[in-house]
């Protein structure tokens, strides 16, 4: 089966007003137009779409040719001559030929060349004898290359093809169509008809919008048989250059410096274009059309990638700081038919330091009062031309010559640009009386290259400042004046003080000082000569540092009253007026673990005077010289050695040591050769073996003396008293206060009406003098019961009981033996005591402790912990309570020594 496509001829088909006015262009070039030589491609009978089919040279034709046009639509060719076809095309016939028209608009000339297609001949093979022979199938119809004009202006319905089938030589074939354009989306765009195959388009199509159609078509029997396969008839909508090209952008805004080199990019515009891509329809080119100023010309596009850069170095921003361009946008490769399309471009041209500041005047004078500062004197104004407060504007004075004193300087006033000149440190008439600063002048950011290179980048002027006079007090200049003594110069020794002067007469006639501070008090200051007089002895070693300078400050006046301080810095030459001094006093030698100890020696003096120092023994005892021997260690220190058949003891030590200048001292040393292991031990022992007592310790044995005396004091007043008529019972007099620590049940006491008789638990009337204490035992130790007989510690010691006088006696006891006097009780305490304190002095073992009774000096004052070991039996908690339960008896000794 066979396909078949008729064409309409040329003259039945309408065209739109462009294609006619371009072939009344054609037909008027054709009067002035030459044939070129001929072109023949080899080609294949299927071309492809865009592939390349040969390359004509155009150049030979017409070299200057702007114009390039095929006749044959279904091809085009590019500048270079490359010939592609624009859709899949089948040739036919053996040849297929078409024109390429080339034109020259400005020389109105007008050149063809011929471009014959020819098919490729195909080859037969000569059949061999033995091979089968093909027999021919039935071939299936095949889709043939349809398309139609975008935008076609009709008559409507408008012919595209005929399909045909090779079954209608047998059948009866109707024919029909589906897909997009049929019964789909764009609806009754195509038709058919059903008896001849003719296909149809109804209106015009946007290729845009569709841009192709794929139909299918059936043949088939009145009996609803089909003759054949569905045929795909895909339909091409051919582009036609409708749509102008468009830029991205209305407007454009981009800036460049104004010191840009030549080919600076400055931006980039883009346009787009709706038609088929890759065409003759989407080929754009950009053109500037206009620049406003004008002239010169500064910038220029790429017409193929539309980067804007700049052709020409001399912009200004101070002559123009803003460009407008017009852009121009054409497809169709830029050729004069192409679509046109404008935008704007507005390029700002930014500021570079191409303009250096400039000092309105080259010279300016002021003036300033003499020992005046922190004040402004001069403005000084500067002109620049680029950016107003932008860095390349922005002045930076400096001070370039006459400020080697550091009496000036200049600032920029960020608000008027100005030069701010002023004095900070005082100026002196009498010295300066006229100052020539030369002032230099740039800009906070650097030039640029070519300006730099060209015109000097600091700008300078002079300033002229005069200094006033001004009647000024004295000058105490230096500050600090220094003058030398000797060490123990002799008091009335005078010696040159601190001078000033008048700054106007630059002497110090009629100035008068005055001593304001001197630490030591050491020397006096006469009024009119400012002369110092040694008052005390000079002493440098009591000075801290020792050396450091003795400052004394004065004070200058002058006849007006004005003054002046300064500082007479004092050095006090050294004498050698000081012995070295050995720092060792008590030395202990462990043996035979130490063989030896060193010491050594200090100088107060200056090291002049000092070491090195020479160590010597100093005794003449033949024993010492025999067991101690001394070597020099190094320039301050000796090594006392002993012999090893030295005895453990101590040892008195005499050591002579000379400093350098002669000067020497002795010292006795106290060696303590031990036998330890550490000096410490020693230490221990000696301690424990000596008992001093400080001076509070005495003080405190005085009182307690005193106040002993005191009591026995009262006590015979007490008993006279009572002789000379006092009716109180005998025994009162022989009371005493008893603390009772007690954990059973204590005696009852009672004062019955008839006289002082106490009676005991047992009821038993008995008088008792005192007892001296009951309570527990604490620590295996009983308390002590004082009484009148043969009883013993030992008799009343019995483990965890309490014992009154009765149960040591073991019967009753006459009120009159219980009266003593101050001597028996005396004697009878004293050796009790003793024993007393040799007991608790003991541990289980009956071996001496050192745990119990203990010697202590005095360190000043009291322990808070309060007494420690096994003596105190007076507990933490037991306080004063018992002062609140006193006995009746007790109570009538307090009253009557209230009355007395």
């Amino acid at each position: 089966m066979a396909m078949a496509m008729a064409v309409p001829e040329l003259r039945s088909l309408p065209y739109r007003a462009p294609f006619t006015k371009f072939l009344l262009t054609l037909w008027v070039f054709s009067f002035v137009g030459e044939a070129c030589k001929d072109v023949t491609f080899y080609v294949p009978s299927t071309l492809e779409a865009d592939k390349i089919i040969g390359r004509v040279s155009l150049k030979e034709c017409l070299s200057s040719a702007d114009g390039i046009m095929p006749s044959d639509p279904d091809f085009r060719v590019l500048d270079d001559g490359s010939v592609y076809p624009t859709r899949a095309v089948v040739l036919s016939d053996e040849k297929r030929s078409f024109t390429i028209q080339l034109s020259d608009s400005k020389m109105r000339k007008q050149k063809e060349i011929t471009v014959i297609l020819e098919r490729q001949k195909e080859v037969m093979m000569k059949r061999h004898t033995n091979e089968t022979v093909l027999r021919r199938a039935k071939r299936r119809w095949a889709p043939i290359p349809c398309s139609m004009q975008e935008n076609s202006l009709g008559p409507f319905p408008l012919f595209l093809q005929q399909v045909q089938s090779d079954s209608a030589q047998n059948y009866n074939i109707f024919y029909s169509i589906s897909g997009r354009g049929v019964d789909q989306e764009p609806l009754n765009l195509f038709f058919i008809e059903r008896d001849t195959g003719n296909l149809y388009c109804t209106r015009p199509v946007d290729r845009e919008e569709y841009d192709v159609f794929d139909l299918i078509a059936y043949a088939s029997t009145a009996d609803g048989y089909s003759a054949d396969l569905p045929l795909p008839l895909p339909i091409k909508v051919e582009d036609e250059n409708d749509n102008y090209p468009l830029f991205t952008e209305a407007i454009y805004n981009f800036e460049v410096p104004e010191s840009s080199r030549l080919g600076t990019v400055v931006g980039t515009v883009c346009a787009t274009d709706k038609d088929e891509p890759d065409t003759m329809h989407t080929r754009l080119k950009y053109s500037i059309l206009e620049q406003s100023p004008p002239s010169p010309g500064l910038f220029s596009v790429h017409p193929d990638t539309g980067v804007i850069t700049t052709v020409s170095h001399y912009m200004d921003r101070e002559v123009v700081d803003k460009y407008k361009l017009i852009l121009k946008v054409q497809d169709m490769n830029g050729q004069f038919f192409g679509l046109i399309s404008t935008s704007t471009c507005i390029i700002t041209v930014q500021d570079s330091n191409d303009n250096a500041p400039t000092f309105r005047q080259n010279a300016y004078e002021t003036s300033v009062e003499e020992n005046t500062y922190n004040v402004e004197i001069l403005r000084i104004p500067v002109d620049d031309k680029d950016m107003v407060n932008s860095a390349n504007w922005k002045a930076n004075f400096t001070i370039l010559k006459g400020n080697e004193n550091g009496w000036f300087k200049i600032t920029t006033d960020p608000a008027t640009n100005e030069g701010v000149l002023c004095v900070v440190k005082p100026l002196d008439y009498e010295e300066n009386r006229q100052v020539t600063l030369e002032i230099g002048v740039n800009n906070e950011a650097p030039f640029i290259r070519d300006v730099a290179s060209r015109i000097p980048t600091m700008n300078r002027a002079m300033v002229t400042v005069q200094v006033r006079d001004q009647n000024e007090g004295p000058e105490c200049k230096p500050r600090e004046q220094i003058v030398r003594i000797k060490e123990n110069s002799a008091i009335g020794s005078k010696i040159n003080g601190y001078k000033a002067y008048d700054p106007e007469t630059k002497n110090s006639n009629g100035l008068r000082y005055k001593k304001l501070q001197d630490p030591k008090d050491w020397v006096s200051i006469e009024e009119v000569s400012g002369s110092l007089t040694i008052s005390k002895i000079l002493d440098r070693e009591i000075m801290a540092p020792r050396n450091d300078l003795y400052n004394i400050t004065v004070m200058a006046i002058d006849q007006e009253g004005r003054s002046c301080t300064g500082t007479l810095a004092v050095n006090i030459e050294d004498m050698n007026d000081n012995a070295p001094e050995i720092i060792q006093d008590d030395i202990v030698i462990c043996k035979p673990r130490m063989g030896y100890t060193d010491i050594s020696a200090v100088d107060p003096d200056e090291p002049i005077h000092g070491p090195p120092f020479q160590f010597a023994l100093a005794s003449s005892s033949p024993e010492v010289n025999r067991i101690w021997t001394l070597n020099q260690v190094n320039d301050t220190a000796a090594r006392l050695s002993y012999q090893k058949t030295a005895d453990v003891q101590i040892y008195s030590v005499p050591v002579t040591v000379t400093d350098r200048a002669g000067q020497s001292a002795t010292k006795i040393l106290r060696v303590n050769l031990c036998d330890c292991t550490h000096p410490s031990q020693c230490l221990l022992r000696s301690r424990r073996a000596g008992i001093t007592l400080g001076k509070w310790a005495i003080l405190a044995i005085l009182l307690g003396i005193a106040l002993l005396f005191s009591v026995l004091l009262t006590l015979v007043c007490g008993v006279v008293t009572a002789q000379k008529g006092k009716h109180f019972p005998e025994d009162l007099a022989q009371q005493n206060l008893i603390i009772s620590n007690t954990e059973a049940p204590g005696d009852d006491r009672v004062c019955s009406a008839n006289g002082f008789t106490t009676h005991t638990a047992n009821n038993s009337s008995q008088g008792f003098c005192g007892t001296m204490g009951s309570g527990m035992r604490n620590g295996g130790q009983e308390t002590i019961e004082m009484m009148k007989g043969h009883q013993t510690l030992d008799s009343c010691r019995v483990a965890g009981h309490h014992h009154t006088l009765d149960s040591c006696r073991g019967g009753h006891m006459e009120t009159d033996n219980c009266r003593y006097t101050y001597s028996e009780w005396h004697s009878f305490t004293q050796p009790r005591l003793g024993e007393k304190l040799h007991v608790c002095n003991q541990n289980e073992d009956h071996i001496p402790s050192q745990d119990y009774v203990l010697t202590y000096n005095y360190e000043g004052r009291g322990s808070p912990a309060g007494s420690v070991g096994c003596c105190s039996e007076k507990q933490e908690e037991e306080g004063l309570d018992f002062l609140n339960n006193l006995e009746p008896k007790f109570l009538t000794l307090a009253e009557t020594c209230t009355k007395r």
